[in-house]
């Protein structure tokens, strides 16, 4: 029995899980720190030692990661565990004697036959087994729910490394050197990677004096904030890092730049410090002649540092310093920093002045020496393609064709210049300055970026119409290069981003509303490769409505009125959230249902039909005054639908629809369609094919059905 069980003096005590390491991946900290608490919180309620909702605090710092779960048991109460066993039918045969299904099954569970029960699962009468399982002890457990959590965390990629002994060898993400396991003030005896559990760990590497005893799991934080100058939490240091970053560069008037930016920056240098101080540094105002994009990333990349901005935008030559030492004298700090940020400046100026020697397309000769994919050629071959699909994309948007083919000439001529070679992030955006030194039109110079765009879900999009084209066309080539050599994705696995690029292309239709053609589009793309690939126009057709759905479901809309739409694989994805607005205004109406029933009906009684469907209908064949309403209501119906949909009024042309409901209901009701005389089948066929098509040029309407 473990210390205190008895007595029930530990019950309920907080209990504190630490693992002390080597540095550990910053872009990795909190995933793991997140992962950690999450697999320690399941090991514990999966035995019964804590309540659903027991709050656990989190702590993940560059040397450890460790978990404080509430109110942890001593002592799990016993559970009794029901085990549904096989059917009455199949455990006992016609004279009710027990078949050896159920004598094995009985026999699995360790239970006598006369100790089973019986009663229904919901659907048919079952065997039971009941049985009280004995409730296990912290003590006892606590290896296993550690090492259960650690083997779930996200690593990275593990190591292996040899323990102090020089024989044993573990294998984990870093090197582990400690390990922390308390029971509100009792020390746990534990024993993860090849280390027993104490209740010291250590501080900050340079501000702490040594090794700390941790003399409760409630007091954990707060010796370590204290005593070992250490703020555990993720969380509060994230907090405390951008409050600090916040004040100093409002002090300074000036702003950190892109929120997005500063955030993932953020997340990293919290994962490389421990007792984070903020101060300033400066570079040379001379450096501000490069293009403040190559400062920017340099800065925030390579040294981690947050660039200030003017209140317009402007690059300041000042940077915030993230350091793990807070001390009372920075000038040796401060300056350090400097002298090793001023080199990479100096880089990429030189890198700029160099690439401004050669312009763009003087690059384009040499792209022919660049691979771009062993099936698919080099880049060279690659910019003729988007050309080519740039010309067919102005042609039907009606824009500038030789804008957008002289954008899709230099396109790519960056990727061999110095810049873009230290700084491949820098691709279209050193393109867009050195075509403006070109003397380059400027439509040229804004496309060569906006080509990329968007980069990433919620990005913006190409702002310029030569940069739309040339976008398109970027993602259109890519797309149709892989599909057409058999790269198309597979399960989660994407290595070309492919539904990134086909996310893009639907992006710019709908939120930019380009009345173009799927089909054109997919067309344009594969005619650029010749008989170079496989021509995989469905493939690619249905990938994009795939995606579209799920575009359209982030948007809002139900899943049932999306099929209605998309399902139909309409072309002009532009008008695809007219139409289910349209679908959504319908779906309101009174007769909605009952449309969708018929035209559900409808659906299935065509299927069925095959090629017995009339041609035409021929009303010298009525015998019905149903079906010569119904046809009459079509006749009349028809103009004004179409005028509706050639006016893009979907909402209106659907609402006509519902004048429909009388005389379809009437017609169901007293007229056979599958009558005997074929004649007269195949008319009432073509009657209800004519209404279909009527119903449905907005929607399939039978999708809504809930029938």
């Amino acid at each position: 029995m473990p210390p205190d069980a008895a007595s029930g003096t530990a019950a309920g005590a907080p209990l504190l899980v630490e693992i002390f390491t080597e540095e550990l991946p910053p872009r990795a900290l909190k995933r793991l720190g997140d992962a950690f608490c999450a697999g320690i919180v399941d090991g514990l309620r999966s035995r019964g030692l804590i309540d659903e909702g027991t709050r656990v605090d989190g702590f993940a710092t560059p040397r450890r990661l460790a978990a404080r779960v509430a109110a942890v048991a001593a002592m799990a109460a016993d559970r009794v565990v029901e085990i549904k066993g096989p059917s009455v039918k199949v455990g006992l045969d016609e004279a009710g004697v027990p078949t050896q299904a159920l004598l094995k099954w009985a026999g699995k569970q360790s239970a006598p036959i006369e100790s089973l029960t019986r009663a229904s699962d919901g659907k048919q009468e079952c065997f039971w087994y009941r049985s009280t399982v004995r409730g296990e002890s912290l003590d006892a457990v606590i290896d296993a729910v550690i090492e259960e959590a650690l083997s779930k965390l996200p690593v990275p990629k593990a190591m292996q490394y040899q323990l102090a002994d020089g024989r044993t060898t573990v294998s984990f993400v870093r090197p582990v050197h400690g390990l922390l396991v308390l029971h509100g003030a009792r020390l746990l005896e534990a024993s993860v990677l090849g280390l027993r559990s104490g209740r010291a760990t250590h501080g900050h590497r340079f501000l702490s004096e040594g090794p700390i005893e941790i003399a409760d799991a409630a007091a954990y934080e707060e010796t370590l904030e204290a005593r070992g100058r250490v703020l555990a939490s993720f969380d509060a240091r994230r907090a405390r890092i951008e409050s600090m970053l916040r004040e100093r560069s409002a002090a300074l008037d000036a702003s950190l730049g892109d929120e997005a930016q500063v955030a993932t920056l953020l997340e990293e240098v919290t994962a490389l410090v421990e007792w984070p101080a903020v101060y300033v540094g400066e570079f040379e105002r001379e450096f501000l002649q490069v293009p403040q994009e190559c400062l920017i990333l340099t800065m925030r990349t390579n040294q981690k540092y947050f660039p200030l901005f003017e209140p317009g935008g402007r690059l300041l030559p000042k940077f915030l310093i993230v350091s793990n030492m807070a001390v009372a004298d920075p000038r040796f700090i401060i300056d350090g920093n400097q002298r090793v940020i001023r080199p990479r400046l100096a880089d990429a100026r030189f890198f700029f002045e160099q690439d401004k020697k050669t312009s763009l397309a003087a690059r384009v000769g040499q792209l022919g020496s660049v691979v771009y994919h062993a099936k698919l050629g080099s880049q060279a071959e690659r910019v003729e393609r988007v050309r080519a699909i740039a010309r067919d994309v102005a042609t039907l948007l009606r824009a500038d064709g030789a804008l957008a083919d002289r954008a899709a000439l230099l396109a790519k001529a960056d990727l061999l210049t110095g810049m873009v070679g230290e700084f491949p992030e820098l691709q279209g955006v050193m393109g867009t300055y050195y075509a403006r030194h070109d003397g380059e039109p400027e439509a040229v110079a804004r496309a060569i970026t906006e080509q990329y765009l968007p980069r990433f879900a919620g990005d913006a999009l190409p702002a310029t119409e030569t940069g739309t084209v040339l976008a398109l066309a970027d993602k259109l080539e890519t797309l149709a290069g892989m599909f057409g050599i058999g790269q198309q994705p597979t399960g989660d696995k994407d290595p070309f981003a492919l539904r990134r690029h086909a996310l893009g292309v639907i992006r710019m239709l709908v939120e930019h509303r380009l009345e173009l053609p799927l089909n054109a589009l997919v067309d344009a793309a594969f005619r650029a490769f010749g008989d170079r690939i496989a021509h995989a126009h469905a493939e690619l057709e249905t990938f994009f409505h795939e995606r579209l759905a799920g575009y359209l479901r982030e948007r809002g809309f139900a899943t049932q009125e999306i099929a209605a739409v998309v399902d139909q694989r309409p072309a002009q994805l532009a008008l695809v959230p007219a139409q289910l607005d349209a679908v959504r205004e319908f779906s309101k109406l009174p007769e909605a249902q009952a449309l969708a029933a018929a035209n559900k009906r409808i659906v299935n009684i065509l299927r069925k039909a095959g090629d017995g469907i009339g041609s035409a209908v021929d009303r010298t064949l009525f015998s019905e005054p149903a079906e010569r309403a119904l046809a009459d209501r079509v006749a009349e119906l028809k103009p004004q639908v179409d005028a509706r949909m050639a006016a893009a009024d979907f909402t209106g042309a659907m609402t006509l629809m519902a004048q429909a409901r009388e005389a379809v209901d009437r017609f169901f009701d007293d007229v056979m369609v599958m009558a005997d005389d074929p004649q007269v089948r195949a008319n009432r066929l073509a009657l209800l094919s004519g209404l279909r098509h009527l119903m449905n040029q907005v929607a399939d309407i039978s999708r809504l059905s809930s029938a």
